[in-house]
């Protein structure tokens, strides 16, 4: 895509998420599939190389607290007590509901650019804790691939925190890399 294989990582994958591709990439959990959430295009190839349902959503991921999109103060607080680490937050959005992600990545940490990421696996398959475990197919369409070794493999924490500005309810959607009892402590 226009770089140097000496090119740092994060340059590497602006460019490519710019220019529309997709990018398998090393998350602080386990190996992910990333694109440009603006274009549509990117968008349908992501949900096609990786066999998921037009209608199921993915996680919008950022790579530090300062590029998170706005929320409410109550659920921006949680968010900043969370963040970053192996949590996807289910928050308010303009359009529903947003499922947001800021993973511990020093490899990515310059990236300025928010991305639609999901796992690096066939919808419903195992997740990749290394590349070797990223489906073929997969690494062949894409139009980058980092390697970041072997991952903890342990996919996200998914909180619910979609009434959390009004009530301070909150509720775990999928077991993962961070216990309830951590959030209790910090929710």
């Amino acid at each position: 895509m226009g770089l140097t294989p000496e090119a740092p990582p994060a340059a590497r994958f602006e460019r490519c998420i710019g220019a529309g591709g997709i990018a398998v990439f090393p998350a602080d959990t386990v190996y992910g599939l990333a694109c440009d959430p603006g274009d549509r295009a990117a968008v349908a190839r992501l949900y096609a190389v990786k066999g998921r349902a037009p209608g199921k959503p993915a996680a919008v991921m950022v790579f530090s607290l300062d590029a998170l999109p706005e929320l409410s103060p109550r659920v921006a607080l949680a968010a900043r007590r969370v963040l970053p680490g192996p949590v996807t937050l289910l928050v308010p959005g303009a359009a529903g509901v947003l499922g947001l992600r800021v993973p511990r990545l020093p490899m990515l940490a310059d990236v300025r650019i928010a991305v639609l990421q999901t796992s690096a696996n066939h919808a419903g398959g195992p997740d990749a804790r290394c590349l070797a475990e990223v489906p073929e197919e997969i690494i062949r369409e894409a139009d980058l691939v980092l390697d970041g070794g072997t991952l903890p493999g342990t996919p996200s924490t998914v909180v619910d925190l979609t009434s959390y500005e009004h009530d301070g309810s909150w509720s775990i959607v999928r077991e993962g890399a961070v216990p309830q009892a951590d959030l209790e402590a910090v929710l």
